[in-house]
């Protein structure tokens, strides 16, 4: 898959159900057809979302059972019902995490070609339109599926945390009547003028973002903790196992002289079970987390600075 084909009407459903719920990150799923290199998305509908977070299953259940009905409705009138992804809302970039992983991973499993629209109301709001699709990759589908995100596995696979997401190219597609129309619309003048882009004010978005930084740096020094912990852990549970296994040399050599059968060594019922090493999925998850923060800010700040300087220039000449 090369680019993700979005029909004008999906962008216009999907920023309508986002910006009427902007308090709550909200979902729908996104109906079209896979074509050659190209993931042709021409239809969309929201998902349900119960109020009690205790009906988590719940509410799994009743999410499946009405995406299979609306795709059941849409079959009946002829609309296009081949399920090819997901969507969701984000606030400041904060889906890179544990839930949208295990829902896209669900997804690409079942329908290989499945993405994930992510679009983020806030950063729309600053001049630009935030809409993204992503995948996960091959390489991290193959952990994932296998649970294996401990260290040795990290470092013999090689792998990083930027190879958890592709990000893949988005082009807008609308029909040849919807062109006609937006033509008539801007040569009459009726289309409207977009000024946000002309937006000098920088502080609360800057400051938004460097907050959310700052709770991804706290989510990543917590998990490393974790992982010290385990450490220590293990280090001394190698430290009572050495003494242990020590005593129990000088036990056998104190029972050959006796002419006894030395015990083994290796016995179970030491008391040392083994400590699970924690997951390093959520420290991957942080630090992607943390990057995309850093680019989203070094992007902005070069944005505003331009339009600052250019602000200035203005103000001069006058």
């Amino acid at each position: 898959m090369s680019v993700v084909q979005l029909d004008g009407v999906v962008v216009l459903k999907i920023i309508k159900h986002c910006k009427d719920n902007l308090n709550e990150v909200v979902t729908g799923s996104i109906m079209g057809l896979d074509f050659d290199s190209t993931l042709e998305v021409t239809n969309c509908f929201p998902l349900p979302k119960l109020a009690d977070e205790e009906e988590e299953n719940a509410e799994n259940n009743e999410g499946e059972e009405y995406q299979w009905e609306m795709m059941k409705c849409l079959r009946e009138v002829n609309v296009d019902n081949n399920a090819v992804g997901w969507y969701t809302s984000t606030h400041m970039s904060d889906f890179l995490n544990s839930g949208t992983v295990d829902t896209q991973f669900t997804y690409q499993d079942k329908i290989k070609k499945s993405v994930a629209l992510v679009y983020d109301p806030f950063k729309t709001s600053q001049g630009s339109l935030s809409l993204r699709a992503f995948r996960l990759t091959p390489q991290f589908m193959t952990l994932y599926k296998d649970g294996t995100f401990t260290k040795d596995s990290l470092i013999l696979s090689n792998f990083s945390f930027k190879e958890i997401w592709e990000e893949i190219p988005i082009r807008l597609h609308n029909s040849a009547l919807i062109t006609a129309f937006l033509t008539e619309l801007e040569e009459v003048g009726t289309a409207e003028t977009d000024f946000e882009k002309l937006d000098l004010s920088t502080n609360s978005y800057l400051e938004k973002t460097l907050e959310e930084l700052s709770k991804s740096l706290e989510a990543l020094g917590q998990e490393q903790t974790k992982f010290q912990m385990y450490q220590r852990n293990m280090q001394r549970q190698q430290a009572q196992k050495s003494a242990w296994l020590q005593k129990r040399r000088q036990e056998n050599a104190q029972r050959k002289q006796n002419g006894e059968e030395p015990l083994p060594e290796d016995d179970p019922n030491s008391g040392f079970k083994p400590i699970q090493e924690p997951s390093r999925l959520e420290s991957l998850l942080s630090t992607d987390q943390i990057s995309s923060y850093c680019k989203d800010i070094n992007r902005f700040s070069a944005n505003s600075f331009a339009k600052l300087f250019l602000s200035t220039h203005l103000n001069n000449a006058q």
